[in-house]
């Protein structure tokens, strides 16, 4: 097992251990910090929990009270390994998909392109104190954001974690979207977009 996935274990290990009065209060203390730097004007896309990861329902409900766009990730039917972000409403149908998770039915009209995303919440196994974010390992959003320094207006990218997710330092690859902040329920650190990353 290599030191990546090892790392992924242990991590996973440290959130599932948190009892269920420790994700709650984590998970509206994440919120109210979160809703401190978005808006609910923008167009967001989040995702529902899953495996221990830190509670998205009180952002969901909170953004949905405030009539904010939300955007929900799906797996795409043609490009595997790929991400398609939809808009969801009261009417929207939702399904499991192959990794047991909720997602709403493939609906080609209310998929949204990146570009017109204003943030992208994204979840993580692990992050450093650079900005460096561990994934599941599937690449979805590494593969779906590869390209999104070209695009003449690019999304924020934040990801959510539980403080216990926090390593010193993350080993680092070529194919890693850099992301712009990590917000945790204690804390919000910002990335600087000049900062050097070494392998």
């Amino acid at each position: 097992m290599d030191s990546r996935q090892q790392l992924r274990t242990l991590i996973r290990q440290r959130r599932n251990s948190l009892s269920d009065e420790q994700q709650r209060t984590a998970s509206l203390a994440l919120r109210d910090r979160l809703l401190s730097i978005v808006s609910a004007q923008q167009t967001i896309a989040l995702y529902l929990t899953n495996d221990g990861e830190i509670d998205t329902s009180p952002i969901i409900d909170s953004l949905k009270e405030q009539n904010t766009r939300l955007l929900f990730p799906v797996l795409h039917p043609f490009k595997k390994g790929y991400l398609n972000f939809q808009s969801v409403n009261r009417e929207t149908q939702w399904t499991l998909n192959k990794y047991n998770i909720n997602e709403p039915q493939l609906n080609s009209i209310t998929t949204t392109p990146i570009s017109n995303i204003d943030v992208i919440l994204m979840p993580l196994v692990a992050f450093d104190p650079q900005g460096n974010r561990l994934g599941m390992g599937g690449g979805y959003y590494d593969r779906t954001l590869a390209q999104i320094q070209y695009l003449p207006t690019k999304p924020k990218l934040i990801g959510l974690a539980h403080d216990c997710q926090e390593v010193d330092s993350l080993p680092y690859e070529e194919w890693d979207v850099p992301i712009d902040a990590i917000v945790t329920p204690t804390r919000i650190i910002n990335v600087s977009p000049q900062r050097l990353r070494t392998p």
